[in-house]
């Protein structure tokens, strides 16, 4: 979050994924506004390219000092920073100077990571070394954080240990992002809406990859209908089902029974139904556009699922496909038919309604800028 009345964030993230690992670096930037977003900018892109071209962190920092411009107010030339890197064998290499301590979640518990000081170019930088564990957590954040509600709602800010209480209660099933998304969330409450500080929150999570399967929209060729259903039933992880043709060919292929839940029908978004093996089946374009709809914006705003669907969530099938494809999966498949659903036309729908492919294909495009790995399969 930008500071209250500024166009830019001092704050800066910069992630490289490449085939050792990943780096991630957090920096805040000395004061607030374009200052401090330069500042924050170059000392980024200096410490991921120096760091992902094997130089030490005493270059990294050496370079930072003597590369940023001197502030004539302060008579200071930096921007603190957060270095995380993490290799494929599980290492992970932290250095933090004057930023907050880095947090790690582990089996639902909560603790700061430890570090040795060392001494660059006359700057103290905390240096940490350990190996994670499958479905860790760490957090890095700026300042921002620990400084929300202070002189409003707090006397002294969000402490270290109130955070640390906070992460501890959000499920540890949810994604890095939507993690930080709360976190942000409730800076921002603590705020009252208007960020004394730049704000931001950076977090990473060990996981394996993870499978999801969607089916939409009927072949153009009803031979295909059963390897479609084939390939549905085989793939990895959770399967979800778009559309009520689609579901139909399912049910058949299947030999069992498609049913809706017509309790729960309200709203601008018809109801979930119910085959067996299946993990979701909705309603088609309507549903999917909704979920197209939250996720146009979704990884530049500081709103998470929960807050955009408030009421009646768990019978919204947008808000239960969103859970999935965000929380609950890396790798997403959708298997699309090219059929035209004829009830569209003669209800003359709109183009963009009854454009079921151009819908996927932008959804996968927003998937893939949350990071996920994406492919569609056409019938």
């Amino acid at each position: 979050m930008n500071r209250y009345k500024e166009e830019l964030c001092g704050d800066k993230v910069e992630i490289e994924k490449f085939d050792g690992g990943c780096i991630a670096v957090l920096s805040d930037g000395l004061g607030s506004g374009v200052k401090a977003n330069i500042l924050a900018t170059l000392t980024s892109k200096i410490a991921v390219t120096m760091m992902k071209n094997g130089l030490s962190i005493e270059s990294v920092v050496d370079t930072i000092i003597n590369t940023l411009p001197t502030c004539k107010v302060r008579q200071l030339a930096y921007s603190t920073f957060t270095i995380i890197y993490v290799s494929n064998s599980g290492e992970c290499y932290i250095a933090r100077f004057d930023n907050p301590e880095v947090l790690i979640k582990r089996n639902g518990n909560i603790d700061i990571i430890e570090g040795e000081e060392v001494i660059i170019s006359g700057r103290r930088v905390i240096e940490s070394k350990f190996n994670l564990e499958k479905d860790d957590i760490i957090v890095s954040f700026s300042d921002g954080v620990l400084n929300a509600g202070s002189g409003k709602i707090l006397n002294l800010g969000w402490d270290l240990k109130n955070v640390s209480e906070y992460i501890k209660m959000i499920p540890s099933n949810i994604s890095s992002l939507s993690l930080t998304k709360k976190i942000i969330g409730i800076c921002d409450d603590l705020y009252l809406q208007k960020p004394g500080d730049d704000t931001t929150v950076l977090s990473i999570k060990i996981m394996k990859n993870k499978y999801v399967t969607l089916f939409t929209g009927p072949p153009t060729d009803c031979e295909n209908d059963k390897i479609v259903v084939a390939n549905l039933i085989k793939s990895k992880g959770k399967k979800i089902v778009c559309g009520g043709s689609a579901a139909k060919i399912v049910a058949r292929e299947l030999d069992t029974d498609f049913e809706m839940d017509m309790k729960h029908i309200e709203g601008d978004i018809p109801p979930v139904g119910y085959i067996k093996n299946i993990d979701l089946v909705t309603e088609g374009v309507l549903t999917l556009k909704k979920v197209l709809e939250v996720l146009n914006d979704y990884n530049n705003n500081k709103y998470h699922i929960d807050d955009i669907f408030k009421d009646n969530k768990e019978e919204n099938g947008a808000y239960k496909i969103l859970k999935i494809l965000i929380d609950e999966c890396t790798n997403i498949d959708f298997l699309v038919g090219r059929s035209v659903n004829l009830a569209y036309q003669s209800l003359d729908f709109p183009d963009d309604l009854a454009a079921k492919i151009q819908i996927v294909e932008k959804i996968k495009d927003k998937l893939i800028e949350l990071g996920k790995e994406v492919n569609i399969f056409y019938y």
